[in-house]
């Protein structure tokens, strides 16, 4: 039995709610890709992220459209009126070596009248938040995330401030830099769902690009919103029901074991790591237009899931093909189990 059609076997989802989160997500890459051309595979992951709750990092080289990808997801998402006025649908933060904690997350200001401290919302409280550059800030600054990107929250003076349910962050980085720069600490790499490197565009789109610089520029700038808060919050709840096989989250845990037993990797990857796994393999196989996912699921997301979780020792070659002959036997036995 093929696991699609073992399907038939399970509780099918609300179908309002269903079609709901398939309009989300189809409507966010449809907009995401009229404004950043020839980044569909990039788009399609960043939206799988939004969706599964987690948080994407983008590397790639100056100009190939990082900033604008993230700046239009946040103009995407109409503002929810019945959330604090602090609370804004998209903030960027520019990350500089001399940032301090308070400049991220919000600082507390003495108020002479009332002889009282009151908070003063960082950039931080927003529904989606471009980390620009985020490994040209130090160590402190880095740490001061490590709570908001995993619990959702700002400790400042042993109080607790939420933030946004929806809270999402697309943090930058530039892979040639060293100088200025402080490497992201692996607690900090693991805080991101995905880590995307964007490649060049090919010859014809860069010239579509050149040809249509205004229209693209206008629409960037102009684009409306698609979806509410409560639309995304919403298609999150969707992505946690999408069906996902026994025999697929059997690979995942083989997966996830293999990397801690083979010679070639220092570090494997940790039960968290699976669980993410887990996640985007739903998500992505909602984003592609269905409510169970599929062995092509896994084996797309993967690399992005893990590669930046696991430490290769020196002798291990090229990391992404390591990972992937180390994946090969597990998605086999998949196939082969889906088959019978």
């Amino acid at each position: 039995m093929t696991i699609e059609q073992s399907t038939a076997q399970r509780q099918p989802l609300d179908p309002v709610e269903l079609a709901g989160a398939l309009r989300v997500g189809a409507s966010l890459c449809e907009s995401l890709a009229s404004v950043i051309r020839g980044r569909s595979d990039t788009i399609r992951l960043v939206v799988t992220a939004l969706l599964a709750d987690g948080h994407a990092l983008l590397e790639d080289y100056p100009g190939s459209g990082k900033t604008t990808l993230a700046k239009t997801l946040g103009r995407l998402i109409s503002k929810d009126h019945s959330i604090e006025k602090h609370v804004l649908p998209f903030r960027r933060i520019q990350f500089t070596p001399d940032m301090l904690p308070g400049d991220v997350l919000g600082v507390n200001i003495f108020d002479p009248k009332t002889g009282t401290f009151n908070f003063l919302h960082g950039p931080i409280f927003a529904h989606v938040v471009l980390a620009d550059e985020i490994n040209r800030t130090g160590p402190k600054v880095q740490a001061a995330f490590l709570e908001c990107m995993a619990e959702k929250q700002v400790t400042l003076d042993n109080i607790t401030h939420p933030l946004d349910e929806l809270f999402f962050v697309l943090g930058t980085q530039n892979p040639l830099d060293l100088a200025g720069t402080y490497a992201l600490p692996q607690v900090q790499l693991d805080r991101f769902i995905f880590k995307i490197p964007m490649s060049y565009v090919d010859a014809q789109t860069e010239f579509e690009i050149l040809s249509e610089h205004d229209e693209i520029k206008r629409t960037s700038e102009t684009v409306s919103p698609v979806c509410t808060r409560t639309d995304i919050l919403s298609a999150r709840r969707v992505c946690r029901q999408v069906f996902i096989h026994p025999s697929l989250r059997t690979a995942i845990v083989d997966i996830a074991q293999a990397t801690r037993e083979t010679p070639l990797i220092q570090f494997g990857a940790s039960t968290r790591a699976a669980l993410m796994l887990q996640s985007a393999v739903k998500a992505f196989a909602l984003v592609n237009g269905r409510d169970y996912a599929v062995e092509d699921d896994l084996k797309y997301v993967a690399p992005f899931v893990l590669l930046h979780r696991l430490r290769f020792h020196p002798g291990a070659g090229d990391p992404r093909s390591a990972l992937e002959r180390l994946m090969e036997p597990h998605i086999e036995k998949l196939i082969r189990s889906s088959l019978r």
